[in-house]
């Protein structure tokens, strides 16, 4: 009998981390870490130069930061840990031992756009990785009309965009719950 709850209780537990969202790699790097992307917004500085300080970097959509002294450097794609070590290797060219500070001060790539039948239809800013769930929430959720089990994301893929199905009807009943999945930067949640 313990062995079943105890069963039950794991498998609840589940459920909860993947509606969630925790452990999604959608924006995380293998350790961990966040991945910058373009319009994130970075203050870097290196330890013991305040002309070498500089906050509101905004990444371009090159996806480089212009910095004193050392130029662009590659943001995009890399953690704050990446970064970092790029800082300092230019800067250790015109200053012997320096130690850069790179953090990540608004986190303005992760936006979800939910659109059609919902309460509040538009663009979401989040600061962390979100389920299909979850952004239908944001929105307020599908309106009495909705055909709630024709809902589509919208993902850019490369030069192609693919349809993802979700059947809300299931994934409120228990049902098919591997459709939530986590969202990515830019995906549109389509609600007919």
């Amino acid at each position: 009998m313990r062995e079943g709850r105890w069963l039950a209780g794991l498998a609840l537990a589940l459920v909860v981390i993947s509606l969630s969202g925790f452990g999604s790699a959608g924006c995380l790097a293998a350790e961990g870490d966040y991945i910058i992307a373009p319009s994130d917004v970075l203050e870097i500085s290196v330890y013991g130069e305040e002309a070498l300080t500089k906050g509101e970097l905004v990444v371009r959509p090159d996806g480089k930061v212009s910095f004193p002294l050392i130029g662009d450097i590659q943001a995009a794609g890399k953690t704050t840990t990446q970064v970092k070590e790029a800082v300092e290797k230019k800067a250790k060219v015109f200053i012997p031992g320096a130690i850069a500070n790179v953090s990540v001060t608004q986190l303005t790539s992760l936006q979800y756009y939910v659109l059609g039948k919902v309460a509040k239809p538009g663009m979401f800013n989040v600061s962390k990785p979100i389920t299909v769930l979850q952004a239908l929430a944001l929105a307020g959720g599908p309106i009495t009309f909705a055909d709630e089990d024709k809902i589509s994301v919208l993902r850019q893929e490369g030069d192609k965009t693919v349809r993802l199905p979700f059947n809300y009807k299931d994934v409120k009943k228990g049902r098919h719950l591997e459709q939530n999945i986590v969202l990515e930067r830019g995906d549109v949640v389509v609600v007919p």
